[in-house]
């Protein structure tokens, strides 16, 4: 077992400017989230003990009931682990719940590596390779006819990259109901949502790209239409990594 160190008090970050709620919210949102993303960020790091409930009380300005509440929640999403007698420290993420909506968006917004949205894409291309192959399984004609309307919502945008990328998105939605998927769905929607809130995950985009998208979504509906199960699938895949792969921003070497 990792032997605690000393109380990291001082990296904490600053509050940002309204963002400890009021006394009424008793599970200290705020307080968790800014928390989360010291973690993630490093800032605090594995085998790192939090500083005390006085000191962080006293940094965000909540009751001491608060900050336990607050840290209870942390453990509960793997972060930390309580000591009594000893502190609170620091896990790996190896123990972190990755799926959660506090610990994701923290992960996107501080991956100046890119390797989380990588990871992203391979999830979610798998997790929409296999629902795309039930879609062509089970597909009926009222699907067929919502999967048409999604594609033409995309050609029609295929000139504003703000609603394109909107349209994209709903047309992939259709698909995975098409699917009966609901946990899949489910998983894909929520890794999607949060890397959709970052620069980084759109990237490099151009009409030449567009044109691209809408040529792999059209063979995607063909596939579908066919009842082409394989296809389906591979289309899909290849679509989701190749897309990612196109508009994926350089690394910037740091100096």
């Amino acid at each position: 077992m990792t032997t605690p160190s000393t109380s990291a008090a001082g990296v904490l970050s600053a509050p940002a400017a309204g963002a400890v709620r009021t006394r009424g919210d008793r599970l200290g949102t705020a307080v968790v989230a800014s928390l989360v993303d010291d973690i993630v960020s490093g800032r605090l790091a594995a085998g790192d003990t939090l500083p005390t409930e006085a000191e962080i009380g006293d940094h965000f300005g909540v009751s001491r009931t608060v900050v336990r509440e607050s840290i209870k929640l942390l453990q509960d999403k793997g972060l930390v682990l309580i000591h009594r007698g000893v502190g609170t420290v620091v896990r790996s993420s190896q123990s972190w719940d990755m799926i959660d909506e506090i610990v994701l968006s923290a992960l996107v917004h501080n991956d100046e590596s890119l390797v989380i949205l990588d990871e992203l894409v391979a999830v979610r291309a798998a997790l929409e390779r296999e629902m795309a192959i039930t879609a062509a399984a089970v597909r009926t004609p009222d699907h067929l006819d919502a999967i048409r309307a999604a594609l033409r919502a995309m050609e029609r945008t295929a000139g504003d990259p703000a609603e394109f990328a909107q349209a994209d998105a709903a047309f992939h939605d259709v698909v995975m109901t098409t699917s009966g998927n609901r946990l899949g769905r489910a998983i894909v929607t929520s890794i999607h949502d949060k890397a959709r809130t970052t620069g980084r995950y759109h990237g490099t985009t151009s009409a030449e790209y567009t044109a691209l998208t809408l040529d792999e979504h059209r063979a995607l509906v063909a596939a579908i239409e066919s009842g082409d199960r394989a296809t389906a699938g591979s289309t899909m895949y290849d679509h989701i990594t190749g897309s990612w792969a196109r508009r994926r921003p350089l690394q910037i070497p740091s100096s």
